[in-house]
């Protein structure tokens, strides 16, 4: 069985690889790439039951000293199902919106998963390397897919830079480890000298909350936002932002042993919590306010993973993907239908087609907290953990919560307003803004909604008794908190109260300061991108004036230096030639005369010899037998008188 399990974890992660690898460069692959697709995507499901279940740990060597390794503990069995689910439910509502190049789109999304899930499942820092890389590639890939509008693409690459900025603490921290000599291994880190190992912390620390867009990198999650939906729906719910927070409980140990990172770590996630939460209360745009919340609510699994509570973080981080891969996946059918995803444009849209509205609809209460819904209790596991260290953290964080409840109202209240006769020419000026709607929702587009509500409403009981012992046993954290009755009856009076205030109000304040995402953009361009620029501008300049210059002075002296050797090519080298050819010419003619002259006529000669005594021979052959006998006697008679003559 341990053997079989091995098996499935490197299919795992090489079968979506391989196969979206040849789906992305067959672009004649467009007919068979959904089927083809959906079915790797099923196969990673039932191959992730089978290493959740075996914990398999598989390596090969790689360099000396480390391995390229992949082990499923009880936190990666807990995620990787979680992940493989939500790719094939993604791909399936992707059948809705991609329309062309079905080929390359599918076959980036099962590249992107395999990254993931090599990011999910990888023991050492080689590993998580190569896997962090891929990851970051076939994203840029996805989010500017549709690669002839420079919008997208610039989206794309605003994401990739920001992230790849980030990933160089990774780099950071791979050297210090092998300073630090305890090894690449992820379990060993913890175990480095003092000094490096504050190193390795600051580097994963700055790498993870780059993908999990926590400030101050929080804003290349809305420039993200111009890639397909699907692509959101699996990017921000399950797959790349949510490893950054993944990284983050799988290294919690050495969190706790820096002794500095834990108290950093909460305070940046209850940072981004709040403030990313106002963010998205002041959004007009569906997609970004989903954005903002998806940063918003990384900041809880951030905050758990520094509060030591890896039970807390991993629920949530499960129940987040599930509510925020319904939530994406309905703007999505929204945006594919009716060409728009400003709220304005979407008003009382959950009447229009009822499976997709309700199922929003249980995603957004599960996002507001409402009770029993999941993110009520997992939201509530990690404020638990957080009060004990800092009541004033805890205290950002239940306002976080409040906030979560007033943007998820505003989603409620704006897709189930009831639009007046006279208004509704308003709202439909909005449609086909962005592009052109189809008017239909399909089956394949609302089938992968029902069971994303089921999981949205129901996650939640991971952080509730008699599961949370289950959860905190296997991910290796027996004495996990269990959270107490107030708390739990306190966040969800909270969350209901907020939201019957916006719903009854059917408005809620829109922070201007949080619009543009707290300058956060603007900020970026000021002190990286216009910077860059400029660097690039005098380095242009610089070549124009110094490099061009040299480079055309050289030119300048190889071409009169191949003047001057073509000169001499003609003087010399060609009338030497042309000279040897003339005199092997003049040698080859006299040849030939003396041929003519010798050769020729001793040839003639001698044949004409030959051709005399030929005749000569043939004289006495006359076929007569008397003269064969004379001749004999002749012949005999000179023998006799010869040898007579000689004796």
């Amino acid at each position: 069985m341990n053997e079989f399990a091995q098996v499935c974890l490197w299919l795992l992660v090489l079968l979506p690889a391989g196969v979206g690898a040849v789906l992305a460069a067959v672009a004649r692959a467009d007919r068979v790439a959904v089927p083809v697709s959906a079915s790797t995507a099923a196969v990673m499901v039932g191959l992730s039951a089978v290493v959740a279940a075996a914990r398999p740990a598989v390596a090969v060597p790689f360099v000396a000293g480390t391995d390229v390794a992949l082990t499923v503990d009880g936190l990666a069995a807990l995620i990787l199902p979680m992940l493989t689910v939500v790719t094939l439910l993604v791909l399936l509502a992707a059948t809705g919106e991609i329309r062309t190049s079905t080929a390359r789109f599918h076959g980036l999304m099962l590249v992107f998963a395999a990254a993931v899930a090599a990011t999910a499942t990888a023991a050492t820092l080689p590993t998580l390397l190569m896997a962090w890389e891929i990851m970051g590639a076939a994203s840029y890939a996805l989010i500017g897919f549709q690669w002839r509008d420079d919008d997208r693409v610039s989206a794309g690459l605003t994401a990739f830079l920001t992230t790849r900025a980030a990933d160089l603490g990774l780099y950071l921290a791979a050297g210090a480890a092998l300073a630090g000599g305890a090894g690449l291994a992820l379990a060993d880190l913890p175990a480095s000298s003092p000094g490096w190992r504050n190193v390795i912390t600051a580097g994963i620390l700055v790498a993870a909350l780059g993908k999990a867009a926590q400030l101050p990198f929080s804003f290349w999650l809305s420039r993200a936002m111009a890639g397909p939906s699907t692509v959101s729906a699996l990017l921000h719910s399950a797959a790349m932002v949510a490893m950054g927070g993944y990284l983050l409980l799988r290294v919690e140990p050495l969190l706790a042993a820096s002794g500095w990172a834990g108290p950093v770590t909460i305070g940046l996630g209850a940072a981004t919590a709040l403030l990313l939460s106002a963010v998205a209360l002041a959004q007009r745009d569906l997609k970004q306010l989903l954005a903002a919340s998806t940063a918003a609510q990384l900041g809880f699994v951030v905050m758990a993973a520094g509060a030591a509570t890896v039970t807390g973080g991993a629920a949530h981080l499960v129940a987040h993907a599930a509510t925020k891969a319904l939530l994406f996946l309905a703007a999505g059918v929204w945006l594919t239908a009716l060409g728009t995803k400003r709220l304005t444009g979407l008003r009382g849209v959950a009447k229009r087609w009822r499976l997709v509205g309700w199922s929003a609809t249980i995603g957004a209460l599960a996002l507001a907290g409402i009770a029993p819904l999941s993110l009520w209790a997992t939201k509530d596991a990690v404020l638990t953990a957080v009060a004990e260290q800092s009541p004033w953290l805890y205290a950002a964080g239940l306002v976080a919560s409040a906030l979560s409840a007033a943007y998820a109202a505003k989603i409620l209240v704006v897709i189930w307003l009831r639009v007046p006769a006279d208004r509704r020419a308003e709202v439909e000026a909005h449609f086909d803004e962005e592009e052109r709607g189809t008017r239909r929702v399909t089956v394949r587009q609302q089938a992968p909604l029902l069971p994303l509500a089921v999981g949205a409403a129901c996650a939640g009981l991971l952080a509730l008794p008699p599961l949370v012992a289950a959860v905190s046993r296997a991910v290796g954290e027996p004495g996990g908190a269990h959270t107490p009755a107030w708390e739990l009856v306190v966040s969800a009076a909270i969350a209901l109260v907020v939201l019957l205030i916006v719903v009854v109000r059917r408005r809620v304040p829109e922070p201007r300061w949080a619009l543009r995402w707290l300058g956060l953009p603007a900020a970026a361009s000021a002190l990286v991108v216009r910077p860059t620029l400029r660097c690039a501008n005098a380095l242009a300049r610089f070549d124009d004036r110094i490099v061009d210059r040299g480079v055309t002075g050289a030119a300048r002296a190889a071409l009169a230096v191949s003047r001057r050797a073509g000169g001499f090519d003609d003087r010399v080298v060609d009338r030497a030639v042309e000279r040897g050819a003339a005199g092997t010419l003049r040698v080859a003619q006299r040849a030939g005369r003396a041929d003519d002259r010798w050769l020729d006529a001793a040839v003639e000669h001698l044949a004409a010899t030959v051709r005399r005594l030929g005749r000569l021979a043939r004289r006495p052959q006359t076929g007569q037998l008397h003269q064969y006998y004379l001749q004999a006697v002749v012949v005999l008679v000179l023998g006799v008188v010869l040898l007579v003559a000689l004796g």
